[in-house]
């Protein structure tokens, strides 16, 4: 760490190795205040997003107060970065999805129209309010359906073709989602089991909803080395394919989004050909970690002050992909998906992934079974297309629109 002084007055340097450092000390600082604070564990609000925000704010205090200022290097936000997509697409298997049948298929549909609708909503206002319209692509369904990785990916993609303050309008987009999905979804819910008197078909125990059993397996160094040895060549294979589609066509393709890609090729591969015994809960944890890591780090570095003049077009962008989920989930998926108990459960969860993330969806159809009952289609369907199957929608769609509009 180094030490100047300037018009701001105490500005402090981090090196790469000091900027992860605190990074994961806004990490544990999230845990503790998750841990004091239950509402923010009901909405399922990352840790890391508590903490790299509290961090956020005191540099915002500097900067306005004439304190000082802090800089980051954020040299080790991409590795993390492209380890964590790798994971997601590790996680993709054609045989988990034929389990889902045909309602599997409609889902997906319904979410992957959601996913082109708020990104037509976010440009459209945008354009609106006299915005880049990349902000709208961004408080779209990068923000929303993506969650705070999606939008830390993207809004890096955003500023390096020139548009300032992305990662913070992507990143406070997605915690505002985050929110907002966990406002929503459960009681949306209840008011429809209540309104038309819905009653779970085949309850089951709550035991019996997880999808894949998690290895255990005792973790060894072998094995987290293997792992890391299959990651760094997808990464590798992933990079090299971005590059190339950049390009070759132009076209602007994270390296993240190269090595998801690789990674769903492989773990289909190797399911078939079993190659390489992978461990589930492992990937996982792989995954998560680098999740955390990244997050923190991007999160420490908002330069929150930069919002300011962008504050009221966001915002109005933020309350119609809200009011647009309400409406969709309420009389569109509701209807389309059977109009029954699961339909009320699938509800609630759109709304927690189609705003936040998975974890969200999970926790919202969580609190409508914990009242009515736990039956096995939502703990299915949800998870597998808000985890992997709305990637390969979503994606193409926000680096159309990206490429669109640069």
């Amino acid at each position: 760490m180094n030490i100047e002084f300037s018009k701001l007055g105490i500005v402090l340097n981090f090196d790469m190795i000091g900027t992860l450092a605190i990074g994961l000390l806004s990490l544990y600082l999230g845990y503790y205040i998750k841990g004091k604070a239950k509402f923010l564990d009901k909405f399922g609000i990352p840790a890391a997003v508590i903490g790299g925000i509290v961090f956020a704010l005191v540099h915002l205090v500097m900067r306005v107060g004439n304190i000082g200022a802090v800089e980051f290097n954020t040299t080790l936000l991409n590795p993390f970065m492209i380890v964590f997509f790798a994971t997601i697409g590790l996680g993709s298997s054609v045989e988990g999805l034929k389990k889902g049948g045909k309602l599997l298929f409609f889902f997906w549909l319904l979410a992957s129209f959601m996913t082109i609708m708020q990104t037509t909503i976010g440009v459209s206002i945008a354009k609106a309010t006299g915005i880049n319209p990349l902000f709208g692509v961004l408080a779209g369904s990068v923000s929303m359906t993506g969650g705070h990785g999606t939008a830390g990916a993207f809004g890096q993609t955003v500023e390096a073709l020139g548009v300032s303050s992305g990662l913070s309008v992507a990143l406070a987009s997605a915690t505002f989602g985050l929110v907002s999905g966990g406002l929503i979804g459960a009681p949306l819910g209840f008011r429809l089991i209540k309104k038309y008197g819905l009653k779970p078909e085949e309850l089951i125990n709550r035991e019996e909803i997880a999808i894949e059993e998690n290895s255990n397996k005792r973790i060894s160094a072998e094995s987290i080395l293997k792992h890391v040895a299959v990651l760094g060549v997808i990464m590798t294979l992933g990079i090299t394919l971005s590059t190339f589609v950049s390009k070759k066509y132009g076209i602007a393709l994270p390296p993240y989004v190269g090595a998801m890609f690789v990674a769903i090729i492989y773990n289909n591969l190797n399911e078939r050909l079993n190659v390489i015994e992978m461990d589930r809960n492992l990937i996982e944890i792989i995954g998560e970690v680098s999740l955390n890591v990244f997050l923190s780090m991007a999160l420490i570095s908002l330069k929150l002050w930069e919002l300011a003049s962008l504050a009221v077009p966001i915002f109005l962008i933020l309350i119609g992909q809200v009011t647009f989920m309400w409406l969709y989930t309420r009389y569109i998926v509701f209807r389309v998906m059977g109009k029954n108990y699961d339909a009320a459960v699938m509800v609630s969860g759109m709304c927690g992934f189609g705003l936040g993330a998975t974890t969200n969806a999970m926790i919202n159809m969580g609190e409508v079974s914990n009242k009515y009952g736990y039956t096995a289609n939502p703990y299915l369907i949800v998870p597998l297309t808000g985890a992997f199957l709305i990637d390969m929608v979503q994606i193409p769609v926000i680096v159309t629109a990206i490429n669109l509009f640069s």
